[in-house]
């Protein structure tokens, strides 16, 4: 195996990890979500790795490294600051919410309703075999589609 990594030549090495970089650049910029561009700037240090003359073994290193300690050194700051603006989806919001059962939630039979912000909302109990009745407060625990995943809120407010 070691004859066929050392045949390989800087030229298509050096075509490969700009090709990696370009991809992982193309990647980021169409999902904006701060996911690649540490392997980016890690296939560009292993480029430049490349052109000083490293073998393959010590680019691949270098990529790692490079990615890796990116990723943990400027993600937390990158996440901090560059997403400042964004609101908390509707999703997020609503978890943990306590919301007034309006029709009996009974997955088995396919019940179930509930007024969240002025919108009713389809409701399933988080464990199948509940059944809660209206006028039951609950506890939103997650949101499948467009149903509000409940469980019974044993404080009583």
């Amino acid at each position: 195996m070691g004859t066929e990594i050392a045949a390989i030549s800087p030229s298509v090495l050096n075509l490969v990890w700009l090709g990696l970089f370009l991809a992982l650049l193309v990647i980021e910029l169409l999902t904006v979500g701060l996911t690649t561009i540490w392997f980016a700037a890690g296939a560009l240090a292993a480029l430049a790795a490349n052109i000083a003359g490293a073998d393959l073994i010590v680019q691949i290193i270098v990529f790692l490294v490079v990615s890796v300690a990116l990723l943990i050194l400027t993600r937390p700051w990158a996440e901090k600051y560059l997403n400042r603006k964004r609101e908390k989806t509707n999703y997020e919001r609503e978890i943990g919410r306590i919301i007034l059962i309006t029709e009996t939630v009974d997955n088995l039979n396919q019940t179930g309703k509930s007024v969240l912000d002025g919108v009713e909302w389809t409701v399933r109990a988080k464990n199948d075999s509940k059944i809660l009745e209206a006028g039951t407060r609950a506890k939103v625990a997650d949101i499948s589609g467009v149903k509000l995943i409940v469980e019974k809120c044993e404080e009583e407010k």
